[in-house]
């Protein structure tokens, strides 16, 4: 409810600053971040779908995909593929959602900065209680989701 309430959103695309330009600019735990690149980074979604939900975004404050520099288009593509290498070696799910929504009417929570999502998935990971208690079960706190992917990258990433 705290996310559809809109807390920590940007009121519009024109404010300055967003939350995904904020968080690689502290320390890593307090924002969330798991791993950095030269023009991108990943960070847990704050609001998770599954467990270990990562959002891999580039620095630059920008919207749209084709406004990506070829350098940044392929640390989002290269950093995505790590994420799934970690997830699966973490927590072996079944499949992986992955995906950009460009655009607020394309269902983009914060359409003003670029975001890849990376999601895990179960056999069996959406049950009744998002139908019948509005809620959804997630198994592991933020933190320690966080901590076991950065444990877990520079062996399993892959690149």
């Amino acid at each position: 409810m705290v996310y559809i309430g809109g807390e920590n959103k940007p009121r519009d695309a024109s404010e300055p600053e967003c939350p995904f330009c904020r968080a690689p600019g502290g320390g890593d735990e307090d924002g969330l971040v798991v791993r950095r690149s030269g023009a991108a980074y990943v960070v847990m979604n704050l609001y998770p779908y599954s467990p270990g939900h990562l959002l891999v975004c580039p620095y630059r404050h920008v919207a749209d995909y084709t406004d990506l520099t070829p350098a940044e288009a392929v640390e989002v593509a290269v950093l995505t593929r790590q994420a799934m290498r970690v997830i699966r070696a973490v927590s072996g799910p079944a499949g992986f959602n992955l995906g950009m929504n460009q655009g607020q009417v394309a269902g983009a929570g914060i359409a003003a900065h670029l975001h890849q999502h990376v999601v895990p998935r179960w056999t069996g990971d959406m049950n009744f209680l998002p139908i019948v208690g509005q809620t959804r079960a997630v198994p592991q706190l933020l933190e320690d989701t966080r901590r076991l992917l950065v444990d877990a990258w520079d062996a399993n990433a892959g690149e």
